[in-house]
């Protein structure tokens, strides 16, 4: 499993449709191994990316991506379809990032740490798709800086800053759908969307002073 890049941009995409959805949940539910892989194998890589982007640690997020499957197993019961499964997994999984970052808070333990190491073979795919061939070692340094600076900047918010900004920019929900997700009022996911921006913006381009975000 592996990361993107850590630039704001949208992750890994599920197609099943709602029908093969239902039909996969039912046959999880029936104790089908080979479904419940199948469940795994269409949403790992978004369980990951999201963690990895909240906690900023790796380790922490490949740990973590295991619980949530843990979870997704024991309470599939639960699912009543009301939103789609791939949304009853990200609240799953932003609900154990918060509990682990608090975990950290009480033992005082900083966990976060660069995420280069996860954005190798994936930026090379998507410089090579976006540019029509490999980059050159120079562009690949600008664009792991680049990355490293957007981590830093991420891993500096609020954490309830943190997981709107990542679901509307990276994941590419809209405000409404994180307001159901996390149970908010969407005037409360959009001023704290706007927050979060903001503070991204000025610690990514302090030279711009009170600026819009490029």
């Amino acid at each position: 499993m592996a990361s993107g890049e850590l630039a704001l941009q949208s992750g890994e995409c599920v197609a099943a449709g709602v029908p093969a959805e239902r039909l996969l949940v039912d046959r999880c539910r029936q104790g089908d191994p080979e479904a419940f892989s199948r469940l795994v194998a269409l949403h790992e890589g978004m369980v990951f990316n999201l963690a990895a982007r909240l906690l900023g640690d790796s380790e922490e997020a490949r740990d973590l991506s295991q619980e949530v499957f843990l979870q997704v197993y024991r309470h599939l019961g639960r699912f009543q379809g009301r939103s789609s499964l791939k949304t009853w997994i990200y609240r799953i999984v932003v609900n154990q990032c918060r509990n682990r970052q608090r975990w950290w808070r009480r033992r005082r333990v900083d966990r976060a740490s660069s995420l280069e190491e996860l954005t190798s073979a994936e930026e090379a795919k998507a410089s090579t798709a976006a540019c029509g061939g490999p980059e050159s070692p120079f562009d690949q340094a600008c664009r792991r800086e680049r990355s490293q600076r957007v981590q830093a900047a991420l891993l500096a918010l609020p954490f309830h800053h943190r997981t709107v900004l990542v679901l509307r920019e990276v994941e590419g929900l809209s405000c409404e759908g994180i307001a159901s997700m996390l149970e908010l009022p969407e005037g409360t996911v959009k001023s704290r969307l706007a927050r979060a921006r903001d503070s991204l913006r000025r610690s990514l381009f302090p030279e711009l002073g009170e600026g819009r975000l490029p």
